[in-house]
């Protein structure tokens, strides 16, 4: 059975070739393996979308695949606490539908990098996890004091 659910897990090189691409396009996004032993467990870093409130800010995330992975999301959480009216300030948790009800075994991990990029420019304020992220959206100096009251860039040495 170890056997069958660690080919489920999604393969090193093909993602890295995706997720490389999607570099080389300026997606500002990029994920990995933690290490070889274990492929269920992933780090990922998501830039700020120029034009956006988060422009120039990193953020570090973990990908966990479940053992049914293709046909059950994976856990993504936000390792950078990262004020956002679908992000769970102290948990990481992350609202998003493609992770929820909406999730198909068709989406990659670079649809997934993606799909996250695009929510920090334009967050759900009708689904909020976090509230009083969602009421400050609209006053962008507000809002951008908060961001940067919680935000801890990540350092080369933890990325």
């Amino acid at each position: 059975m170890e056997q069958v659910t660690a080919s489920l897990a999604p393969s090193r090189t093909a993602t890295k070739s995706n997720v490389q691409s999607s570099s080389q396009q300026g997606a500002g996004s990029s994920a990995f393996p933690k290490n070889d032993g274990n492929l269920f467990e992933w780090v990922g870093t998501i830039e700020g979308p120029t034009e956006t409130i988060y422009s120039g800010l990193s953020f570090k995330i973990s990908i966990s695949f479940p053992p049914n992975y293709p046909y059950v999301a994976p856990t993504i959480r936000f390792e950078t606490p990262c004020f956002h009216p679908n992000f769970d300030i102290n948990s990481g948790a992350i609202c998003l539908d493609i992770l929820q009800d909406k999730w198909s075994a068709v989406y990659s991990v670079q649809t997934i990098l993606l799909s996250l990029q695009s929510l920090l420019g334009e967050p759900n304020n009708a689904s909020p996890l976090n509230p009083e992220a969602a009421s400050l959206w609209g006053n962008p100096e507000v809002f951008k004091t908060q961001l940067m009251k919680h935000y801890n860039p990540i350092n080369s040495d933890s990325a």
